[in-house]
Order: structure tokens, then sequence, then C-alpha cells
């Protein structure tokens, strides 16, 4: 038995669901689908989404079959509606806002990282990094 295996079958028993129910490789299938074809956090949103569908009664293939279709035809994200932002005066110690820091632009990611990577993480100070050489 796969460590997937053993995973489903202790989440069903703890949620009471029947092992035999979970249709594991349509699930990973759709969140295969939704994160190669929209962005890799829309993968989990998806499956927890199609599941609220099923438990409201829609068949697992048919809303699985229909979501990976929609998947397969999304060529780029909707142009979201940016709000204003708040004009904000810098703090008197002349210190950024740490809830405004400015992006970092590509160039400072490694290069190893895949295009899609996108964090707010600053790099730790030299020397406090086991990754990076200073």
């Amino acid at each position: 038995m796969s460590t997937l295996d053993q995973w489903t079958a202790t989440v069903c028993a703890d949620l009471g669901l029947d092992p035999a129910a979970a249709d594991t490789m349509t699930v990973l299938d759709l969140a295969r689908d939704v994160a190669h074809g929209v962005a890799r956090p829309a993968a989990p949103l998806t499956a927890y989404l199609v599941g609220v569908a099923v438990g409201r009664g829609l068949a697992l293939p048919d809303a699985a079959g229909r979501i990976s279709a929609l998947a397969a035809s999304w060529t780029q994200e909707p142009q979201e509606t940016q709000e204003p932002q708040e004009t904000r005066e810098p703090a008197e110690s002349g210190a950024p806002d740490k809830d405004h820091l400015p992006e970092r632009s590509s160039a400072s990611r490694p290069a190893w990282l895949p295009d899609s990577y996108r964090s707010r993480h600053r790099p730790a100070a030299c020397g406090r990094s086991p990754l990076r050489a200073c």
C-alpha cells in the first residue's frame, strides 16, 4: 500500500467516509489539469470546490470532466479590477512600511526557480541561510 493509499484510508476513516468512494486518480488528474492549465494554487481550491459540488449531488466524473475541460480552455487570467491604493505617508523613521514592500523583480529570483514562483519571502541575512554563500 502506497503512502497516498494509506493517507487516503486514514483521512476517510477520520471523516467517516468510505475509502472505496475516494476516486484518487480522478482527483489527481483534475488537480494536474488545473495546475498546468490555470495556476498551481488553483488546484487544491478547485479540488475542494469539486468536492462541494459532488457533496451536493453532482457525479465526480461529470464534475471533474467539466472542470478539466474548462482548465484546458483557459487561455489567460481575467483582468482583475484593482482598487485604488491608499496613499500613506512614510514612517517617521524612514524605514519602508512592512505591509507595502516592493515586489522583487524576476531578475532577483534565482535562475533555478520556475517563472511561476512568486514569493514575498525575503532572503535571510548573510550567515543565517545554509543555502546562500555570502
